[in-house]
């Protein structure tokens, strides 16, 4: 599966992206020179984690019937610059569990939000390639 990103830039720099059977927008910051009309792409990363740790979680609920009444999950982000120039992106995610559990089954859930295959991707190795399409 491939994601399709077009920048439409009568509307700034907002943008489409597609995956073929849905379409989202991403922008950049009023800061930038946006209307931030959107999500910027940081926090579509970020959303990417929360996202996906919520849906595994719920998957787990389910199929350990546990009694929990909602769930929320938090992420935010620090960037800074290492020594070496490189840039460092420190996530933060909080887990907001409402119901009837025991102090092992909320520890069992933090455990298991570490599964989460997108949080499986950002902690392992990512390599990008870059090619110009003809």
């Amino acid at each position: 599966m491939s994601i399709e990103a077009r920048l439409n830039r009568a509307h700034g720099a907002l943008t489409t992206l597609t995956n073929g059977r849905h379409a989202w927008t991403s922008d950049v910051g009023k800061q930038l020179g946006s209307n931030d009309a959107a999500p910027d792409a940081h926090e579509l990363l970020d959303s990417a984690l929360a996202a996906c740790t919520a849906l595994t979680l719920e998957l787990y609920i389910r199929r350990k019937q546990l009694a929990v009444r909602s769930l929320r999950v938090e992420v935010e982000h620090v960037e800074s610059k290492g020594e070496d120039g490189r840039v460092r992106y420190a996530l933060a995610r909080r887990l907001h569990i409402e119901g009837e559990l025991s102090a092992a089954e909320r520890e069992r859930l933090a455990e298991i939000a570490d599964r989460c295959p997108v949080h499986r991707i950002l902690t392992g190795e990512i390599s990008i390639t870059t090619a110009l399409a003809e």
